[in-house]
């Protein structure tokens, strides 16, 4: 009789405490369910977020082919240029043309044909004769590469070299006395080079104005001129790579 009445204690006792298990186990496995829930949001945020990136450099690869794969680039524009007319001379400012044709081989690379004619009247001081500032001409005509190291939808940067010739006309507007009687150098060819930074923002797919200062080399009087200056234009683009 004694044990039959410790089990039933027992068995009131565990029927008394199972509610409070039962709702102790609930609240404990209560914050399981939400953490997931919120790992779940986080990744599907992630997975948006990376997908409107790609789709962002998507389109702007897209709008950098549309500019870029154009073949054949024209370019026409003006120039200056600080140029020392002869050994002795201060510089004087030669303001030009300039036309250029850009064959592109892909997004980057191309080989440019140039050709320009630079004007000027520079100050021979006071001298025998009633000529102080004669008019002198120089024609040139270049090629090289260019690489484009900077690409955007609206705007670009790129590196030009360019060699070739030159032809100098200083004796043109002496009265007969010559330009090297007045300081000048004597009319010839020489080599002429040319080194430039080119910036270009595009107005459409198929127009654009370009910037691009420069150094400027020719071989006048078996001497070496290191010129300064800046031509700026509009190019032309068409047909596809």
């Amino acid at each position: 009789m004694f044990s039959f009445c410790r089990i039933a204690c027992a068995l009131a006792l565990a029927v008394t405490a199972a509610p409070f298990a039962s709702a102790q186990a609930s609240s404990s496995n209560a914050p399981a369910a939400p953490q997931a829930s919120d790992q779940a949001q986080n990744q599907g945020t992630l997975s948006v977020q990376a997908r409107i990136r790609a789709r962002r450099e998507q389109r702007r690869r897209q709008a950098i082919r549309e500019v870029y794969s154009h073949l054949y680039e024209p370019y026409v524009g003006m120039g200056y240029l600080r140029f020392i007319p002869g050994p002795n001379l201060q510089r004087v400012t030669l303001y030009s043309w300039d036309t250029a044709v850009t064959r592109f081989y892909n997004e980057h690379l191309g080989v440019t044909v140039d050709g320009r004619g630079h004007y000027g009247t520079p100050f021979v001081g006071l001298n025998f004769s009633s000529v102080t500032r004669p008019a002198i001409s120089m024609y040139t005509v270049m090629g090289g590469p260019t690489y484009r190291f900077y690409l955007q939808p609206r705007y670009s940067v790129a590196l030009r070299a360019m060699g070739g010739y030159a032809q100098g006309n200083f004796s043109a507007d002496t009265n007969g006395f010559g330009g090297k009687a007045l300081g000048l150098y004597p009319d010839n060819g020489t080599f002429a080079g040319s080194a430039a930074l080119i910036g270009e923002y595009n107005v459409s797919p198929n127009i654009g104005l370009r910037l691009a200062p420069e150094y400027f080399f020719t071989g006048f009087g078996s001497t070496v001129q290191y010129s300064r200056g800046f031509t700026g234009g509009f190019v032309f683009r068409f047909g596809k790579q």
